[in-house]
């Protein structure tokens, strides 16, 4: 009895954070509109793990809308690869200074 409660205390939390089943989609808490999105490739490995997730994801874009720096806020380290490569291609509208953008990439077979 005390191993199901157990079970039930790990398992609820990451039952929480399950994702829907499409490819990687995104989700941005942004003022500043995305000009270009770049969406991340699915790694082989990951997909071969059956991994899936999100990954979140906090952007420096400078003036000029170009990505200035990415750091991972949280994911999979193998989730996590891909979308900084995407993100380090996409281009935001120009604004009078630079931003931190936050995005969520969600990752599944």
């Amino acid at each position: 009895m005390k191993k199901r409660i157990v079970a039930l205390f790990v398992l609820a939390p990451i039952l929480t954070f399950v994702p829907s089943h499409a490819p990687a989609q995104e989700r941005s808490e942004s003022v500043r509109k995305v000009v270009t999105k770049v969406m991340p490739l699915y790694p082989s490995l990951a997909r071969t793990m059956n991994i899936v997730g999100n990954v979140r994801v906090e952007v420096l874009v400078g003036p000029n809308g170009a990505v200035k720096s990415v750091e991972v806020k949280g994911g999979h380290p193998l989730l996590a690869q891909a979308a900084q490569n995407a993100l380090r291609e996409w281009k935001w509208e120009p604004a009078t200074r630079e931003s931190h953008e936050s995005v969520e990439l969600r990752f599944s077979p």
